[in-house]
This record gives structure tokens, sequence and C-alpha cells, in this order.
């Protein structure tokens, strides 16, 4: 048994332990029961991989875990501001970036968890599409259905980005490569006809995003007769999707606005669940915004990415699902007003030390 660290260990709270396991040991499957086929493989494979290299112990498998969250928080930041310079202006993008890094529950980025991983496949996937990069976009989304299973339910979202991008602008240059400089956000220009080619190429990438949970479920049949063994095995922690998304946020909103002192006081998860509400409502208020500003593309993986886990009869992990929905930084980046982001960051930035006290010394808010 490893020694106790009292930074690094900070890192590996909850759900680390799972991908630990699945790293140092690969997938058990038990029937009936809570099982590691629940986590998605790319995450915890890139851990094996690094744990390996770094000897295979115990702490070399939760530090590669952390290698890997941190590169690829970084590449996702990266990813994220070439995004947004397609819509914004430089100052406006930095401002995104920003917004991703300080949301309240953005510390997920850095922890043993698959977040920050989840975040660049996503965002890279709509860049390469918004850009017409189909073979990078494809990758990057089977990457992402890979990595969490609410991937696939950005697939209508990125499925709209990519028909859009189909419309070719009239006299438009060949879009920027991932290592060439971005220009000035230039002023939208006349859009001709999809030609079949285009569309072709646009819809097989979309579908070549579902390989990823595709081979995951051809796993899961091997080792237990059923492709969605995983889906089970998440079942068995009270997630039931399919049921009133509205219904416990507002339960929770009642209670904040009608007996705020009562409810935080006396029940143990009030302050943990009303802390995920408050982001998911956060999250949906956007979206109007999202919407206007950005498109239906945008607006759908945000709805898809909250509805869904909304939906599961559960609050917890709300936040985190939240944090990755790129679209939300881009819409408060493009508003206006120097004094209004100074005071988002500023709240943002006292909801994160927060929120990360809360979650390194073993509360659960997770």
């Amino acid at each position: 048994m490893a020694a106790a660290h009292p930074f690094w260990d900070a890192f590996a709270r909850y759900d680390a332990g799972w991908y630990h396991g699945i790293a140092s040991k690969g997938y058990v499957y038990g029937a009936g029961g809570r099982n590691n086929l629940a986590f998605f493989p790319l995450y915890p494979m890139l851990m094996r991989a690094g744990g390996k290299i770094l000897g295979s112990r115990q702490e070399d498998f939760y530090f590669a875990g952390i290698v890997v969250s941190w590169l690829a928080f970084a590449g996702a930041m990266v990813m994220l501001y070439r995004l947004a310079r397609l819509d914004l202006g430089e100052r406006a993008a930095v401002r995104a970036v920003l917004y991703a890094a300080v949301f309240p529950f953005a510390y997920f980025f850095g922890m043993v968890y698959s977040e920050s991983l989840f975040f660049l496949a996503l965002v890279t996937a709509a860049y390469a599409f918004r850009t017409r990069q189909w073979l990078l976009g494809s990758a990057a989304g089977a990457a992402m259905t890979a990595t969490r299973v609410t991937g696939v339910i950005a697939l209508p979202g990125l499925a709209w980005i990519a028909w859009r991008a189909t419309w070719r602008s009239v006299g438009a240059l060949a879009p920027p490569a991932l290592g060439a400089s971005l220009p000035a956000v230039a002023s939208p220009k006349p859009e001709a006809p999809p030609s079949g080619a285009d569309r072709l190429r646009a819809m097989l990438a979309v579908l070549g995003c579902l390989v990823g949970i595709a081979l995951y479920c051809a796993y899961n049949y091997a080792v237990s007769g059923t492709p969605f063994a995983w889906y089970d095995a998440i079942t068995h922690w009270n997630y039931q999707p399919g049921q009133n998304p509205i219904k416990m946020p507002l339960l929770v909103l009642r209670a904040l606005v009608t007996r705020p002192v009562q409810y935080l006081g006396t029940e143990q998860m009030a302050p943990y669940d009303a802390l995920n509400t408050l982001a998911a409502v956060f999250a949906l208020g956007l979206t109007p915004l999202v919407w206007k500003r950005f498109g239906a593309g945008y607006a759908l993986i945000v709805l898809g990415g909250m509805l869904l886990p909304l939906s599961s009869g559960q609050l917890e992990g709300l936040g985190r699902y939240a944090s990755v929905q790129f679209p939300l930084p881009l819409a408060l980046a493009a508003l206006s007003g120097r004094a209004r982001h100074g005071i988002f960051l500023t709240c943002f930035a006292g909801l994160y030390v927060i929120c990360l006290s809360l979650f390194v010394t073993v509360h659960p808010l997770f």
C-alpha cells in the first residue's frame, strides 16, 4: 500500500478509484450490480499506458491519470480558443478560455476524471466539423464516444454543425489547419448550395463518431454476452434516464426559495445538490443566448448534454456535465461590457475555490 500524500491524494477522489482499477487490472464484469464497465475505456486506457511507463505501482497509475487530465485540459483550451476565433475577436476568444478555466466545476479538469479528455475531444470535433476537416472530426468524435456515454448525445448537435459547414461561402478561403495561424474574424459571405460530395463526407464523418462506442459495445458483448452491459452497470448507481428532467431541479429551487435555512442547514446533501442544480439551471438558462449567437448546433449540444443527466433522477454530477459544455463560455465571452465580465469572472473564481475545497476535503460534490 502506497503511503498517503497530502498533495497528490487530493487529485484522486471518488470515481478516480474506479478508473485506477481499470487502468491497473482491467475491466471486471459482474452481473446484477455495480461494476467498472460503467466507465468508458479511453481515459483509463491512457492511464494504463502512462502507469506502466512510470513503473506500474499504485501511485504511478494515479499520477498518469493526473498527467493525462492536465495535458488534455491544456489541449482543450487551445482548441477552444481556435474554435472561438471562428466567430469572435481575439480578446473575446481569450475570455472564453478564461470562463472555461474558472467555471465553478472546472476543477474536475485536473482530477483523475475523464472530463478534460472528453472536453478536448468534443471541442476538437466541433472545430473540425466547422472547418470541414472531416477525418479529424471523425477521429475526435470517436474518441469522445469512447470517453463518456454523453458523447453520443452530442452527436445531433455535431451533425447539425457538419451539415451547416457543407454550405460553402462564396469566395471563402480554405479552412485553417491546426498548425496554421488564425486570420481575423471575417464578415459573413453569401452561401452556396452544398454539393453531394460535401454532404456525403459530412455524413460519413458524423457516423464515424460512433466507432468509439461501437467498439466498446463489442467489448461488452465479448465479456458479458450483451453489448449494453455498461448501461446496466450505470443503472446500479440509481441513474434511470427518461424521467422528467425538470422535476428534481424544481424541487431544489423551491426549497431554496421557500425554506433556505432549513433546507441547507438540516438536509445532508442539500448544499451539494444546490450547487449542482444551480450549475444545470445556469447552463439551460444560457442556451437561448447560445442559439441566438452561435446557432442550433451549439444549442443542441448543451441541451443534450444537460437534459440527459437531468432525466436520470439524480442531481450529482450536474456541475461536471455543465463544465464540458463549450458553448457556454463562448456565449459569455460574446457579451459586451468590461465590468460585466469582471463580475462574472470574479464570481466564477470564488465559486471555483469553494467547490474545489469541498471536493478535495471529501465532501460529496462529485
